[in-house]
Protein backbone atom coordinates (compact mmCIF):
# COMPACT_ATOMS: atom_id res chain seq x y z
CA UNK A 1 0.00 0.00 0.00
CA UNK A 2 1.12 3.54 -0.85
CA UNK A 3 2.57 5.22 2.38
CA UNK A 4 1.01 8.59 1.10
CA UNK A 5 -2.92 7.04 0.91
CA UNK A 6 -4.60 6.40 3.70
CA UNK A 7 -6.26 2.88 3.51
CA UNK A 8 -9.32 3.04 1.45
CA UNK A 9 -12.41 0.38 0.50
CA UNK A 10 -11.69 -2.37 -1.49
CA UNK A 11 -14.36 -2.66 -4.26
CA UNK A 12 -15.37 0.13 -6.70
CA UNK A 13 -15.97 3.90 -5.04
CA UNK A 14 -19.66 5.26 -4.92
CA UNK A 15 -19.51 8.52 -6.50
CA UNK A 16 -22.37 9.84 -4.49
CA UNK A 17 -23.14 13.36 -5.44
CA UNK A 18 -21.94 14.22 -1.78
CA UNK A 19 -18.40 12.49 -2.47
CA UNK A 20 -18.16 14.33 -5.99
CA UNK A 21 -18.75 17.74 -4.51
CA UNK A 22 -16.24 16.89 -1.36
CA UNK A 23 -13.74 15.90 -3.99
CA UNK A 24 -14.25 18.89 -5.74
CA UNK A 25 -13.71 21.02 -3.20
CA UNK A 26 -9.94 19.46 -3.16
CA UNK A 27 -9.74 20.51 -7.05
CA UNK A 28 -11.00 24.50 -6.13
CA UNK A 29 -8.42 24.82 -3.42
CA UNK A 30 -5.40 22.86 -5.88
CA UNK A 31 -6.38 25.39 -8.58
CA UNK A 32 -6.44 28.67 -5.78
CA UNK A 33 -3.01 27.65 -5.16
CA UNK A 34 -1.55 27.95 -8.56
CA UNK A 35 -3.51 30.41 -10.04
CA UNK A 36 -3.06 33.27 -7.32
CA UNK A 37 0.86 32.71 -6.86
CA UNK A 38 0.98 33.24 -10.39
CA UNK A 39 -0.52 37.04 -10.60
CA UNK A 40 1.06 37.74 -6.83
CA UNK A 41 4.22 36.73 -8.01
CA UNK A 42 3.75 39.26 -11.35
CA UNK A 43 3.24 42.41 -9.19
CA UNK A 44 5.82 41.81 -7.26
CA UNK A 45 8.67 41.13 -9.56
CA UNK A 46 10.15 44.34 -10.23
CA UNK A 47 10.38 44.91 -6.30
CA UNK A 48 11.79 40.68 -5.89
CA UNK A 49 14.54 41.29 -8.97
CA UNK A 50 15.30 44.76 -6.94
CA UNK A 51 16.88 43.40 -3.65
CA UNK A 52 17.74 40.27 -5.38
CA UNK A 53 20.01 41.57 -7.51
CA UNK A 54 18.61 40.51 -10.93
CA UNK A 55 17.20 43.53 -13.01
CA UNK A 56 18.92 42.19 -15.78
CA UNK A 57 17.72 38.40 -15.33
CA UNK A 58 14.27 39.01 -14.30
CA UNK A 59 13.17 37.36 -17.24
CA UNK A 60 14.39 33.82 -15.83
CA UNK A 61 11.64 34.31 -13.41
CA UNK A 62 9.45 33.49 -15.90
CA UNK A 63 11.40 31.41 -18.08
CA UNK A 64 12.01 28.77 -15.23
CA UNK A 65 8.65 28.79 -14.11
CA UNK A 66 6.96 28.11 -18.09
CA UNK A 67 9.28 25.96 -18.93
CA UNK A 68 8.85 23.72 -15.89
CA UNK A 69 5.15 23.89 -16.30
CA UNK A 70 5.06 22.75 -20.22
CA UNK A 71 8.08 19.98 -19.52
CA UNK A 72 5.87 18.04 -16.42
CA UNK A 73 2.20 18.53 -18.39
CA UNK A 74 2.32 15.06 -20.27
CA UNK A 75 4.20 13.86 -17.38
CA UNK A 76 1.35 14.32 -15.17
CA UNK A 77 -1.55 13.83 -17.53
CA UNK A 78 0.52 10.17 -18.80
CA UNK A 79 1.42 8.88 -15.46
CA UNK A 80 -1.82 9.86 -13.80
CA UNK A 81 -3.69 7.46 -16.52
CA UNK A 82 -0.59 4.62 -15.53
CA UNK A 83 -0.35 4.99 -11.78
CA UNK A 84 -3.45 6.97 -10.74
CA UNK A 85 -4.09 10.72 -9.54
CA UNK A 86 -4.22 10.96 -6.16
CA UNK A 87 -0.49 10.54 -5.15
CA UNK A 88 0.62 12.97 -7.99
CA UNK A 89 -1.94 15.63 -6.89
CA UNK A 90 -0.64 15.15 -3.58
CA UNK A 91 3.07 15.55 -4.79
CA UNK A 92 1.82 18.42 -7.02
CA UNK A 93 0.78 20.50 -4.31
CA UNK A 94 3.89 19.34 -1.63
CA UNK A 95 6.09 20.25 -4.24
CA UNK A 96 4.72 23.80 -5.07
CA UNK A 97 3.79 24.01 -1.21
CA UNK A 98 7.64 23.70 -0.22
CA UNK A 99 8.72 25.58 -3.03
CA UNK A 100 7.58 28.69 -1.79
CA UNK A 101 8.63 28.38 1.58
CA UNK A 102 12.52 27.74 -0.51
CA UNK A 103 11.59 31.38 -2.79
CA UNK A 104 10.51 33.30 0.27
CA UNK A 105 14.09 32.33 1.97
CA UNK A 106 16.27 32.63 -1.15
CA UNK A 107 18.90 35.21 -0.18
CA UNK A 108 20.10 35.34 -3.84
CA UNK A 109 18.42 35.89 -7.32
CA UNK A 110 19.77 32.44 -8.80
CA UNK A 111 18.84 30.18 -5.97
CA UNK A 112 14.87 31.98 -6.02
CA UNK A 113 14.86 31.12 -9.92
CA UNK A 114 15.28 27.10 -9.37
CA UNK A 115 12.59 27.47 -6.86
CA UNK A 116 10.17 29.07 -9.21
CA UNK A 117 11.32 26.15 -11.35
CA UNK A 118 10.72 23.62 -8.52
CA UNK A 119 7.05 25.75 -7.81
CA UNK A 120 5.84 25.19 -12.28
CA UNK A 121 7.30 20.90 -11.25
CA UNK A 122 4.06 21.59 -8.99
CA UNK A 123 1.94 24.00 -10.89
CA UNK A 124 1.67 21.74 -14.29
CA UNK A 125 0.64 19.17 -12.33
CA UNK A 126 -2.25 20.95 -10.50
CA UNK A 127 -3.49 22.38 -13.89
CA UNK A 128 -3.36 19.43 -15.81
CA UNK A 129 -4.48 16.68 -12.81
CA UNK A 130 -7.53 19.06 -11.57
CA UNK A 131 -8.76 18.90 -15.44
CA UNK A 132 -8.29 15.15 -15.78
CA UNK A 133 -9.56 14.40 -11.73
CA UNK A 134 -13.26 16.02 -13.14
CA UNK A 135 -13.20 13.88 -16.00
CA UNK A 136 -12.84 10.74 -13.75
CA UNK A 137 -15.67 11.87 -11.51
CA UNK A 138 -18.35 13.87 -14.06
CA UNK A 139 -19.60 12.19 -16.95
CA UNK A 140 -18.79 14.66 -19.90
CA UNK A 141 -22.56 15.59 -20.16
CA UNK A 142 -23.05 16.83 -16.95
CA UNK A 143 -19.03 18.19 -16.62
CA UNK A 144 -19.70 21.78 -18.12
CA UNK A 145 -21.40 22.96 -14.76
CA UNK A 146 -18.17 21.90 -13.03
CA UNK A 147 -15.24 22.97 -15.22
CA UNK A 148 -16.89 26.56 -15.56
CA UNK A 149 -16.09 27.26 -12.11
CA UNK A 150 -12.55 25.75 -12.23
CA UNK A 151 -12.01 28.50 -15.23
CA UNK A 152 -13.94 31.48 -12.79
CA UNK A 153 -10.84 30.53 -10.26
CA UNK A 154 -8.19 32.15 -13.15
CA UNK A 155 -10.53 35.17 -13.39
CA UNK A 156 -10.89 35.30 -9.47
CA UNK A 157 -7.19 34.94 -9.39
CA UNK A 158 -6.09 37.47 -11.81
CA UNK A 159 -8.35 40.19 -9.59
CA UNK A 160 -7.29 39.15 -6.53
CA UNK A 161 -3.32 38.33 -6.84
CA UNK A 162 -2.49 42.22 -8.23
CA UNK A 163 -4.45 43.42 -5.06
CA UNK A 164 -2.63 41.21 -2.64
CA UNK A 165 0.89 41.59 -4.17
CA UNK A 166 0.77 45.24 -3.81
CA UNK A 167 -0.47 45.26 -0.58
CA UNK A 168 2.42 43.01 0.55
CA UNK A 169 5.38 45.01 -1.70
CA UNK A 170 3.49 48.81 0.11
CA UNK A 171 2.85 47.32 3.51
CA UNK A 172 5.03 44.01 4.15
CA UNK A 173 7.98 42.67 2.27
CA UNK A 174 8.02 40.86 -1.27
CA UNK A 175 7.93 37.40 0.79
CA UNK A 176 4.58 37.62 1.78
CA UNK A 177 3.76 36.52 -1.28
CA UNK A 178 5.28 33.29 -1.46
CA UNK A 179 4.43 33.10 2.83
CA UNK A 180 0.14 33.02 1.85
CA UNK A 181 1.08 29.99 -0.31
CA UNK A 182 1.98 27.80 3.06
CA UNK A 183 -1.56 27.73 4.72
CA UNK A 184 -2.94 27.56 1.34
CA UNK A 185 -1.12 24.81 0.51
CA UNK A 186 -1.35 23.37 4.13
CA UNK A 187 -5.34 23.39 3.82
CA UNK A 188 -5.05 21.95 0.41
CA UNK A 189 -2.99 19.05 1.00
CA UNK A 190 -4.96 18.25 4.13
CA UNK A 191 -8.48 18.83 1.86
CA UNK A 192 -6.89 16.42 -0.80
CA UNK A 193 -5.39 13.66 1.49
CA UNK A 194 -8.99 13.13 2.86
CA UNK A 195 -11.52 13.95 0.47
CA UNK A 196 -9.71 12.51 -2.70
CA UNK A 197 -10.27 9.10 -2.56
CA UNK A 198 -9.05 7.88 -6.00
CA UNK A 199 -8.14 4.31 -6.98
CA UNK A 200 -3.87 3.60 -6.93
CA UNK A 201 -2.98 1.81 -9.76
CA UNK A 202 0.39 -0.18 -11.36
CA UNK A 203 1.79 0.29 -14.62
CA UNK A 204 1.19 -2.90 -16.83
CA UNK A 205 3.80 -1.84 -19.12
CA UNK A 206 7.26 -0.09 -19.58
CA UNK A 207 7.49 3.64 -18.74
CA UNK A 208 8.42 5.60 -21.88
CA UNK A 209 11.32 7.16 -20.15
CA UNK A 210 13.13 7.98 -23.76
CA UNK A 211 9.53 10.04 -24.73
CA UNK A 212 9.97 12.34 -21.25
CA UNK A 213 13.60 12.69 -21.99
CA UNK A 214 13.11 13.48 -25.73
CA UNK A 215 9.90 16.14 -25.21
CA UNK A 216 11.60 17.27 -22.49
CA UNK A 217 14.78 18.66 -24.34
CA UNK A 218 11.99 19.63 -27.66
CA UNK A 219 10.21 21.93 -24.79
CA UNK A 220 13.33 23.55 -23.83
CA UNK A 221 14.67 24.42 -26.75
CA UNK A 222 11.98 26.00 -27.87
CA UNK A 223 10.99 27.75 -24.97
CA UNK A 224 14.81 28.92 -24.98
CA UNK A 225 13.89 29.65 -29.17
CA UNK A 226 11.25 31.94 -28.57
CA UNK A 227 12.86 33.30 -25.76
CA UNK A 228 15.99 34.12 -27.53
CA UNK A 229 14.04 35.55 -30.03
CA UNK A 230 12.10 38.10 -28.39
CA UNK A 231 14.75 39.28 -26.46
CA UNK A 232 16.47 42.58 -27.52
CA UNK A 233 20.38 41.00 -26.74
CA UNK A 234 19.85 37.89 -29.43
CA UNK A 235 16.55 38.30 -31.78
CA UNK A 236 15.36 36.34 -34.55
CA UNK A 237 18.44 37.21 -36.39
CA UNK A 238 20.98 35.41 -34.08
CA UNK A 239 22.64 32.32 -34.70
CA UNK A 240 22.33 31.36 -31.22
CA UNK A 241 18.50 31.73 -31.47
CA UNK A 242 18.33 29.39 -34.48
CA UNK A 243 20.82 26.61 -32.66
CA UNK A 244 17.69 26.48 -30.25
CA UNK A 245 15.25 26.17 -33.31
CA UNK A 246 17.49 23.60 -34.74
CA UNK A 247 17.37 21.23 -31.34
CA UNK A 248 13.87 21.89 -31.20
CA UNK A 249 13.54 20.18 -34.85
CA UNK A 250 16.34 17.49 -33.63
CA UNK A 251 14.24 16.63 -30.93
CA UNK A 252 11.27 16.52 -32.17
CA UNK A 253 12.18 13.94 -34.59
CA UNK A 254 13.47 11.80 -32.21
CA UNK A 255 10.62 12.24 -30.17
CA UNK A 256 8.59 10.92 -32.95
CA UNK A 257 10.96 8.14 -33.92
CA UNK A 258 10.75 7.16 -29.28
CA UNK A 259 7.28 7.08 -29.56
CA UNK A 260 6.55 4.99 -32.84
CA UNK A 261 8.93 2.30 -30.86
CA UNK A 262 7.51 2.82 -27.09
CA UNK A 263 5.50 0.09 -25.71
CA UNK A 264 3.21 3.06 -23.67
CA UNK A 265 4.20 6.61 -25.28
CA UNK A 266 3.63 9.40 -22.71
CA UNK A 267 1.85 11.18 -26.27
CA UNK A 268 0.15 7.96 -28.45
CA UNK A 269 0.33 9.29 -31.82
CA UNK A 270 -2.85 7.79 -32.49
CA UNK A 271 -4.36 10.43 -30.85
CA UNK A 272 -3.59 12.67 -33.68
CA UNK A 273 -5.60 10.41 -35.99
CA UNK A 274 -8.80 11.28 -33.87
CA UNK A 275 -10.34 14.45 -35.74
CA UNK A 276 -12.12 15.72 -32.64
CA UNK A 277 -8.74 15.63 -30.74
CA UNK A 278 -7.12 17.04 -33.63
CA UNK A 279 -9.38 19.66 -34.09
CA UNK A 280 -10.15 21.06 -31.05
CA UNK A 281 -6.09 21.27 -29.99
CA UNK A 282 -5.43 23.38 -33.11
CA UNK A 283 -8.19 25.59 -31.64
CA UNK A 284 -6.30 25.54 -28.44
CA UNK A 285 -2.87 26.37 -30.07
CA UNK A 286 -4.12 29.14 -32.39
CA UNK A 287 -5.92 30.50 -29.22
CA UNK A 288 -2.80 30.09 -27.28
CA UNK A 289 -0.79 32.21 -29.65
CA UNK A 290 -3.36 35.53 -30.08
CA UNK A 291 -4.69 35.52 -26.19
CA UNK A 292 -1.73 34.94 -24.15
CA UNK A 293 0.09 37.84 -26.46
CA UNK A 294 -3.28 40.26 -25.83
CA UNK A 295 -2.91 39.62 -22.51
CA UNK A 296 0.56 40.15 -21.39
CA UNK A 297 1.03 43.63 -23.35
CA UNK A 298 -2.36 45.13 -22.78
CA UNK A 299 -1.97 45.58 -18.92
CA UNK A 300 1.45 47.46 -19.83
CA UNK A 301 -0.56 49.73 -21.57
CA UNK A 302 -3.09 50.65 -19.05
CA UNK A 303 -0.88 51.20 -16.34
CA UNK A 304 1.32 53.70 -18.55
CA UNK A 305 -2.11 55.25 -19.99
CA UNK A 306 -3.71 55.46 -16.26
CA UNK A 307 -0.79 56.35 -14.55
CA UNK A 308 -1.40 53.99 -11.74
CA UNK A 309 0.45 51.06 -9.93
CA UNK A 310 0.58 47.58 -11.12
CA UNK A 311 -1.59 46.74 -7.94
CA UNK A 312 -4.34 49.57 -8.79
CA UNK A 313 -3.84 48.95 -12.98
CA UNK A 314 -4.84 45.01 -12.18
CA UNK A 315 -8.34 46.24 -11.29
CA UNK A 316 -8.59 47.66 -15.25
CA UNK A 317 -8.53 44.15 -16.29
CA UNK A 318 -11.60 43.12 -13.97
CA UNK A 319 -14.06 43.21 -17.03
CA UNK A 320 -12.38 40.67 -18.86
CA UNK A 321 -12.19 38.07 -16.22
CA UNK A 322 -15.79 39.23 -15.63
CA UNK A 323 -16.54 38.41 -19.20
CA UNK A 324 -14.54 35.45 -19.26
CA UNK A 325 -15.84 34.28 -15.94
CA UNK A 326 -19.57 35.05 -16.65
CA UNK A 327 -19.45 33.08 -19.99
CA UNK A 328 -17.47 30.12 -18.62
CA UNK A 329 -19.77 28.99 -16.34
CA UNK A 330 -22.87 30.32 -18.08
CA UNK A 331 -21.43 27.88 -21.16
CA UNK A 332 -20.40 25.27 -19.11
CA UNK A 333 -23.83 24.76 -17.25
CA UNK A 334 -25.60 25.10 -20.96
CA UNK A 335 -23.52 22.25 -22.48
CA UNK A 336 -25.45 20.47 -19.68
CA UNK A 337 -28.26 20.71 -19.96
CA UNK A 338 -28.43 21.05 -24.15
CA UNK A 339 -25.85 18.48 -24.52
CA UNK A 340 -24.21 20.35 -27.71
CA UNK A 341 -21.21 22.07 -27.92
CA UNK A 342 -20.06 22.99 -31.03
CA UNK A 343 -22.00 26.57 -30.69
CA UNK A 344 -19.76 28.21 -27.91
CA UNK A 345 -15.92 28.12 -29.61
CA UNK A 346 -18.22 29.12 -33.05
CA UNK A 347 -19.50 32.29 -31.13
CA UNK A 348 -16.34 32.63 -28.38
CA UNK A 349 -13.87 33.32 -31.78
CA UNK A 350 -15.98 35.69 -32.96
CA UNK A 351 -16.67 37.59 -30.34
CA UNK A 352 -12.70 37.98 -29.42
CA UNK A 353 -11.95 38.69 -33.12
CA UNK A 354 -14.50 41.14 -32.91
CA UNK A 355 -12.91 42.31 -29.31
CA UNK A 356 -9.12 42.14 -31.36
CA UNK A 357 -10.57 44.41 -34.31
CA UNK A 358 -11.78 46.89 -31.64
CA UNK A 359 -8.40 47.11 -29.87
CA UNK A 360 -6.31 47.98 -32.89
CA UNK A 361 -8.12 51.36 -32.55
CA UNK A 362 -6.31 52.27 -29.26
CA UNK A 363 -4.99 55.58 -29.05
CA UNK A 364 -3.56 57.81 -26.48
CA UNK A 365 -6.97 59.75 -26.26
CA UNK A 366 -9.19 56.66 -25.90
CA UNK A 367 -11.01 56.62 -22.80
CA UNK A 368 -10.49 53.66 -19.97
CA UNK A 369 -14.30 52.63 -20.02
CA UNK A 370 -14.42 52.25 -23.38
CA UNK A 371 -11.10 49.87 -23.09
CA UNK A 372 -12.91 48.30 -20.29
CA UNK A 373 -15.80 47.73 -23.06
CA UNK A 374 -13.18 45.85 -25.08
CA UNK A 375 -11.76 43.86 -22.52
CA UNK A 376 -15.22 42.68 -21.33
CA UNK A 377 -15.85 40.75 -25.05
CA UNK A 378 -12.43 39.97 -25.32
CA UNK A 379 -13.06 37.86 -21.98
CA UNK A 380 -16.40 36.62 -22.64
CA UNK A 381 -15.11 35.20 -26.01
CA UNK A 382 -12.17 33.53 -24.43
CA UNK A 383 -14.36 31.90 -21.57
CA UNK A 384 -16.99 30.24 -24.61
CA UNK A 385 -13.62 28.76 -26.22
CA UNK A 386 -11.04 27.35 -23.02
CA UNK A 387 -12.96 25.42 -21.12
CA UNK A 388 -15.45 23.87 -23.92
CA UNK A 389 -12.20 22.94 -25.77
CA UNK A 390 -10.97 20.81 -22.62
CA UNK A 391 -14.10 19.53 -22.42
CA UNK A 392 -14.66 18.31 -26.44
CA UNK A 393 -10.91 16.73 -26.27
CA UNK A 394 -11.60 14.48 -22.94
CA UNK A 395 -15.00 13.41 -24.54
CA UNK A 396 -13.38 12.48 -27.99
CA UNK A 397 -10.94 9.53 -26.30
CA UNK A 398 -11.50 6.72 -24.36
CA UNK A 399 -11.63 6.49 -20.20
CA UNK A 400 -7.78 5.13 -20.53
CA UNK A 401 -6.67 8.07 -22.05
CA UNK A 402 -8.21 11.11 -20.58
CA UNK A 403 -5.60 12.12 -18.65
CA UNK A 404 -3.20 11.73 -21.65
CA UNK A 405 -5.78 13.95 -24.20
CA UNK A 406 -6.16 16.85 -21.31
CA UNK A 407 -2.33 17.55 -21.06
CA UNK A 408 -1.57 16.84 -24.85
CA UNK A 409 -4.40 19.53 -25.37
CA UNK A 410 -3.19 22.40 -22.48
CA UNK A 411 0.42 21.45 -23.67
CA UNK A 412 0.05 22.63 -26.94
CA UNK A 413 -2.10 26.09 -25.76
CA UNK A 414 1.00 26.74 -23.50
CA UNK A 415 3.33 26.03 -26.72
CA UNK A 416 1.06 28.54 -28.53
CA UNK A 417 1.12 30.70 -25.71
CA UNK A 418 5.25 30.52 -25.48
CA UNK A 419 5.14 31.51 -29.71
CA UNK A 420 2.60 34.20 -29.53
CA UNK A 421 4.03 36.30 -26.74
CA UNK A 422 7.60 35.86 -27.80
CA UNK A 423 6.81 36.58 -31.84
CA UNK A 424 4.43 39.35 -31.33
CA UNK A 425 6.00 40.74 -28.08
CA UNK A 426 9.30 41.65 -30.35
CA UNK A 427 6.99 43.55 -33.03
CA UNK A 428 5.61 45.60 -29.72
CA UNK A 429 8.57 45.95 -28.44
CA UNK A 430 10.85 47.00 -31.53
CA UNK A 431 8.02 49.32 -32.20
CA UNK A 432 8.10 50.48 -28.59
CA UNK A 433 11.32 51.52 -28.51
CA UNK A 434 12.09 53.10 -32.25
CA UNK A 435 8.51 55.36 -30.81
CA UNK A 436 9.77 56.11 -26.95
CA UNK A 437 13.75 56.96 -28.41
CA UNK A 438 11.78 59.48 -30.95
CA UNK A 439 9.64 61.10 -27.84
CA UNK A 440 12.42 61.87 -25.75
CA UNK A 441 14.99 62.91 -28.55
CA UNK A 442 11.71 65.27 -29.42
CA UNK A 443 11.75 66.34 -25.95
CA UNK A 444 15.29 67.60 -26.69
CA UNK A 445 17.31 64.51 -25.29
CA UNK A 446 20.58 62.98 -26.73
CA UNK A 447 20.18 59.72 -28.41
CA UNK A 448 22.20 57.96 -25.80
CA UNK A 449 20.28 59.79 -22.79
CA UNK A 450 17.08 58.79 -25.30
CA UNK A 451 18.18 55.29 -25.11
CA UNK A 452 18.56 54.82 -21.51
CA UNK A 453 15.57 56.67 -20.71
CA UNK A 454 13.66 54.74 -22.87
CA UNK A 455 15.27 51.50 -20.91
CA UNK A 456 14.63 52.46 -17.64
CA UNK A 457 10.84 53.74 -18.37
CA UNK A 458 9.21 53.11 -15.00
CA UNK A 459 5.38 53.61 -14.75
CA UNK A 460 6.05 55.05 -11.21
CA UNK A 461 7.60 58.45 -12.56
CA UNK A 462 5.22 58.90 -14.72
CA UNK A 463 2.99 61.84 -12.92
CA UNK A 464 6.37 63.50 -12.75
CA UNK A 465 7.66 63.98 -16.43
CA UNK A 466 5.83 67.35 -18.23
CA UNK A 467 2.34 66.43 -19.68
CA UNK A 468 3.58 66.99 -23.39
CA UNK A 469 6.29 64.03 -22.38
CA UNK A 470 3.75 61.38 -20.80
CA UNK A 471 1.64 62.41 -23.56
CA UNK A 472 4.28 61.45 -26.01
CA UNK A 473 5.01 58.43 -23.65
CA UNK A 474 1.04 57.24 -23.93
CA UNK A 475 0.68 57.64 -27.74
CA UNK A 476 3.45 55.90 -28.26
CA UNK A 477 2.82 52.87 -25.93
CA UNK A 478 -1.07 53.11 -28.23
CA UNK A 479 0.68 53.33 -31.51
CA UNK A 480 3.01 50.31 -30.72
CA UNK A 481 0.60 48.21 -29.30
CA UNK A 482 -2.62 48.73 -31.75
CA UNK A 483 -0.86 47.44 -34.97
CA UNK A 484 -0.72 43.68 -32.94
CA UNK A 485 -3.92 43.25 -32.44
CA UNK A 486 -4.03 43.14 -36.77
CA UNK A 487 -1.29 40.11 -36.33
CA UNK A 488 -3.65 38.70 -34.00
CA UNK A 489 -6.67 38.40 -35.53
CA UNK A 490 -6.04 36.28 -38.40
CA UNK A 491 -4.76 33.68 -35.93
CA UNK A 492 -8.43 33.91 -33.80
CA UNK A 493 -9.86 33.45 -37.37
CA UNK A 494 -8.32 30.29 -38.08
CA UNK A 495 -9.53 29.06 -34.79
CA UNK A 496 -12.82 30.29 -35.84
CA UNK A 497 -12.50 27.69 -39.09
CA UNK A 498 -11.56 25.47 -36.78
CA UNK A 499 -14.35 25.39 -34.57
CA UNK A 500 -16.73 25.55 -38.13
CA UNK A 501 -14.96 22.19 -38.53
CA UNK A 502 -15.09 20.74 -35.23
CA UNK A 503 -17.35 17.81 -35.29
CA UNK A 504 -20.73 17.20 -32.99
CA UNK A 505 -20.20 14.47 -30.95
CA UNK A 506 -23.11 13.04 -28.30
CA UNK A 507 -21.29 13.31 -24.96
CA UNK A 508 -21.02 10.63 -22.98
CA UNK A 509 -23.05 10.09 -20.11
CA UNK A 510 -20.64 8.17 -17.98
CA UNK A 511 -17.63 8.89 -15.78
CA UNK A 512 -14.07 7.66 -16.44
CA UNK A 513 -13.82 5.57 -13.14
CA UNK A 514 -17.21 4.01 -13.91
CA UNK A 515 -16.45 3.52 -17.77
CA UNK A 516 -12.92 1.80 -16.30
CA UNK A 517 -14.79 -0.20 -13.99
CA UNK A 518 -13.47 1.61 -10.31
CA UNK A 519 -16.41 3.58 -9.15
CA UNK A 520 -20.34 3.06 -9.41
CA UNK A 521 -22.86 6.20 -9.60
CA UNK A 522 -26.47 7.19 -9.18
CA UNK A 523 -28.83 4.67 -7.21
CA UNK A 524 -26.01 1.87 -7.49
CA UNK A 525 -23.75 4.78 -5.64
CA UNK A 526 -26.15 5.26 -2.73
CA UNK A 527 -27.19 1.50 -2.12
CA UNK A 528 -22.69 1.28 -2.38
CA UNK A 529 -22.64 3.69 0.57
CA UNK A 530 -25.43 2.18 2.37
CA UNK A 531 -24.00 -1.32 2.42
CA UNK A 532 -20.23 0.29 3.70
CA UNK A 533 -21.76 2.32 6.25
CA UNK A 534 -23.90 -0.47 7.31
CA UNK A 535 -20.58 -3.05 7.42
CA UNK A 536 -18.82 -0.40 9.30
CA UNK A 537 -21.32 0.37 12.08
CA UNK A 538 -21.56 -3.58 12.09
CA UNK A 539 -17.66 -3.91 12.70
CA UNK A 540 -17.91 -1.09 14.99
CA UNK A 541 -20.36 -2.47 17.45
CA UNK A 542 -19.50 -5.84 17.70
CA UNK A 543 -16.56 -7.02 20.31
CA UNK A 544 -14.66 -9.66 20.61
CA UNK A 545 -16.11 -12.09 23.36
CA UNK A 546 -14.47 -15.34 24.49
CA UNK A 547 -16.43 -18.86 23.76
CA UNK A 548 -19.64 -19.75 25.57
CA UNK A 549 -20.01 -22.79 27.81
CA UNK A 550 -23.17 -24.85 27.36
CA UNK A 551 -24.22 -24.31 30.98
CA UNK A 552 -23.52 -20.12 30.15
CA UNK A 553 -25.94 -21.13 27.43
CA UNK A 554 -28.48 -23.06 29.88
Amino acid sequence: MSTLAPPQASGPLALTQRRIWIIFSALIAGMLLSSLDQTIVSTAMPTIVGELGGVEHQAWITTAYLLATTIVMPIYGKFGDVLGRRNLFLIAIGLFTLASVGAAFAGTFWVFVFFRAMQGLGGGGLMILSQAIIADIIPASERGKYMGPLGGIFGLSAVAGPLLGGFFVDHLTWQWAFYINIPIGIAAFAIAWFALTLPNKKATKRIDIAGVVFLSVATTCLIFFTDFGGSADHGWGAASTWMWGAGLLIAAAAFIVAELRADDPIIPLSLFRNRVFVTATAIGFTLGLGMFAAIAFVPTFLQMSSGTSAAVSGLLMLPMMAGMMGTSIWSGIAISKSGKYKAYPIAGTMLTAAAMLAMTTLAADTPLWLICVFLFFFGAGLGLIMQVVVLVVQNAVGAEMVGTATSTNNYFREVGASLGVAIFGAIFTNNLSEKLTAVFTGAGASPADAGQATATLDPSIMDKLPQALQDGIVTAYADSLAPVFWYLIPFILIAFVLALLLKQIPLSHTSGMVARGEAVSGDEALKLEAEQRAARLSTSSTTPESPRSPEQDG
